[in-house]
């Protein structure tokens, strides 16, 4: 009987560092970058005369940011529509990755150079998002200017978007089809170390600066730059890891070999047609591919609808302050981290969809369960079993979509999964908050979300495509062609 193939764990963490590294500033970005616009929004005359006009005409948007958990009064009486604003302008980094992903992965997949296809643009794009990242608190205090720190902030979501889909397809390229599972496992675990690092980077500055000028005696915004820097650097430090230690094949020499051949061919013409048509998805394969990123997106609605209203779920029914409610998102991300490897394993032993359905149902179960008992204790093993099968489902997600793609779509398929992920994000607080606006308490999370997944759940079910092939099935091919 042929040798399974084996991960190579030491390498797949090196190629983790280029995950991590986005990681790194995305886990910086929302918690700060909320706070500076806030700052900025709030003295801006012009965003209050905007405010006035809108509320003036459309009285509803009140009713609509306070059902988002938005305090949307002002200390002198009226209302203030800045949080709107800032919800807005947060969601440019979705819109940034929805339109552009795609596109580069699309362009990756066809870039031959000596470095690679992906190589290129995150050897350029890492090192350029990390400069304008820590130039955007510097900015900010410097001028507390809105169209600088703007022209900072798109800046930064372009360059970002313009690596992710690279970085993401470096790990498929280099990795077995029937590996991917395990290796998009340990991809998973070093984004989590670098989104720890990040978020713990406050942190750390916080303390240090305590020691040095007494406990609240300066203003928090002054860390600000030190925390932006250091997650420069630590991107700066992760791509070098990538260059030194991580090499692609010169793409050129498989595109050279591919010309050779259509030129030393008589019917080169018609056999590069008939190579095209035979990587196209067949129709089983389309149907198979819109189903699954039809999941994604129902998928990524419901985790996003928790992510970003959990807090307040947590301080209107559960009693506890915005402290209590991170640490209680810790315990959710430290079992997700916990389950990465076990995720991985399952998808290859069980297969994906298996695994992927198997997360869900965990995740509906965990809902019905305090939703029908209504146990607060049970919030905490909702947390546990949440968290794995949430490690269950974004594990094995990706692997399925570039099977179905195949070798020669890595990149394309990757800027699939991110648009319809993506999409779910720019959506998913919209409409959350029109439905909490109607019913009127955040316990409507244990509807809106159990109806996601069921959805995701649906649509997955259906999805015949995506499994790798076994490596044994593989290996014996291989020898009866020898």
């Amino acid at each position: 009987m042929a040798e399974k193939l084996k991960l190579n764990y030491k390498k797949t963490i090196l190629i983790g560092f280029g995950f991590a590294a986005t990681s790194v500033a995305w886990a910086i970005y929302d918690p700060y970058i909320t706070k500076i616009l806030d700052a900025l929004l709030g003295e801006s005359a012009m965003i209050t005369h905007w405010s006035d006009i809108l509320v003036e005409k459309f009285p509803s948007l009140i009713r609509f940011m306070e059902s988002q958990g938005e305090n949307v009064s002002l200390a002198g009486g009226g209302f203030t529509l800045v949080p709107l604003f800032i919800g807005i302008i947060m969601t440019f980094d979705n819109i940034f990755g929805v339109i552009f992903q795609p596109m580069l992965g699309k362009m990756s997949d066809n870039t031959h150079t000596r470095f690679g296809k992906r190589s290129p643009y995150i050897y350029a794009g890492a090192p350029a998002s990390a400069l304008v990242f820590a130039l955007i608190p510097v900015m900010f205090l410097a001028t507390r200017s809105i169209p600088a720190v703007m022209a900072c902030i798109i800046l930064f979501v372009f360059i970002m978007s313009v690596w992710r889909a690279p970085v993401v397809a470096l790990m498929p390229d280099l990795t077995p089809p029937e590996l991917r599972s395990e290796g998009n496992a340990i991809i998973n675990l070093c984004g989590g170390v670098g989104s720890l690092i990040g978020m713990q980077s406050g942190v750390l500055f916080t303390a240090i600066f305590n020691a040095i000028y007494g406990k609240d005696s300066y203003p928090e915004t002054k860390i600000f730059p030190y925390v932006f820097l250091l997650s420069a650097v630590i991107m700066v430090i992760c791509t070098l890891i990538l260059y030194f230690f991580v090499k692609e094949p010169d793409s050129r020499l498989s595109a050279v070999a591919d010309k050779r051949m259509a030129e030393n061919e008589k019917t080169a013409r018609k056999n590069e047609k008939e190579r095209l048509k035979a990587i196209k998805l067949t129709g089983a394969e389309k149907t198979s591919l819109i189903l699954m990123l039809a999941g994604l997106f129902f998928l990524f609605c419901g985790a996003n609808a928790i992510q970003t209203f959990f807090a307040l779920f947590a301080a209107e029914v559960l009693g506890k302050t915005t402290a209590q409610a991170t640490m209680m998102l810790a315990v959710f991300a430290v079992c997700m981290m916990a389950a990465a490897i076990p995720a991985g394993k399952l998808g290859k032993k069980i297969g994906r969809r298996k695994t992927i359905l198997l997360g869900l149902a965990m995740f509906l179960a965990a809902f019905l369960i305090y939703k029908i008992t209504g146990a607060m204790s049970l919030i905490w093993v909702a947390l546990v079993v949440g968290g794995a099968a949430n490690m269950f489902i974004t594990v094995n997600t990706l692997p399925l979509v570039l099977e179905i793609g195949g070798l020669d779509k890595v990149g394309t398929f990757t800027g699939y999964y991110y648009t319809a992920t993506f999409s779910a994000q720019i959506a998913a607080p919209i409409l959350f908050g029109f439905y909490r606006m109607l019913s009127g308490t955040y316990m409507s999370l244990f509807v809106f979300c159990p109806i996601a997944f069921a959805l995701a759940l649906a649509c997955i079910l259906f999805v015949r495509h995506g499994e790798a092939i076994p490596d044994d099935i593989i290996k014996e091919a291989q020898m009866a062609d020898d």
